[in-house]
């Protein structure tokens, strides 16, 4: 890799690192206690803040993907090169992995802990609502979709300049709200499989929904917003 895709991928490896480490972080280690009253809004907070914090700390490196639905959306809407997919993903998915890795190392520090689900997504017995596969996949399409449609809106020309990354926080923070009791709420399969690894079992096993669920719903969503919105330059 040249060294501006070098110093691209690793900006993705922190961004996922922190969005996993934080955000399951918040569900492993602070929901766990009621006491701290944090809840299903505590942690859907926890996830949109630190893709907000992250947006604004890396993102003018590497775009601030930390996600490779988002990749994957932003190239079907003609925002990046076909030659930037597969360091972006392997970077946030190894990012993932030992963002996961380092929380299940702190978790497990305290006595008696036992991983069980790991924050992992599922559907049907795995689903902490219990939903189904169809319902499970169409949450994570829906949502996935108007993921990258406000990424895309917010980042196209015309859009307020310099404000993308509050949005995107926020409209993560509501798609968790919606969808924490349907699929624990993935939207990002480098987030799922982190996660995934560690609990293992079952939960590897579920997780292709949430590798082609939220990627077909950036896609079409992509290609919905590269006709909407005035096309803009790809990236580097």
């Amino acid at each position: 890799m040249t060294n501006d895709m070098t110093r691209r991928a690793t900006a993705e490896f922190f961004g996922t690192f922190w969005l996993t480490f934080g955000g399951c972080g918040a569900a492993i280690i602070s929901a766990a206690y009621p006491q701290l009253g944090i809840g299903f809004l505590g942690v859907a907070f926890a996830f949109g803040l630190t893709v907000l914090t992250m947006a604004y700390a890396v993102g003018h490196v590497s775009g601030g993907h930390f996600n490779p639905a988002v990749t994957i959306g932003l190239w079907s809407a003609g925002r990046v090169p076909s030659r930037d997919l597969v360091p972006y993903i392997a970077a946030q998915v190894v990012g993932a992995i030992v963002g996961a890795g380092v929380l299940y190392v702190i978790a497990s520090g305290k006595a008696g802990w036992v991983p069980g689900g790991f924050a992992s997504n599922g559907y049907g017995e795995l689903s902490p609502g219990h939903y189904s596969l169809a319902a499970s996949f169409l949450t994570e399409f829906v949502l996935t979709f108007f993921f990258l449609f406000i990424i895309i809106g917010t980042t196209s020309e015309g859009a307020a300049a310099g404000f993308a990354g509050i949005p995107i926080g926020f409209a993560l923070v509501l798609i968790h709200l919606i969808s924490i009791p349907v699929t624990n709420t993935s939207v990002n399969p480098a987030r799922s499989t982190g996660p995934a690894l560690v609990a293992g079992g079952e939960y590897l096993s579920q997780l292709w929904l949430f590798w082609l669920a939220p990627i077909a719903g950036a896609i079409v969503a992509g290609v919905v917003a590269r006709w909407l919105h005035v096309p803009t330059p790809k990236t580097k």
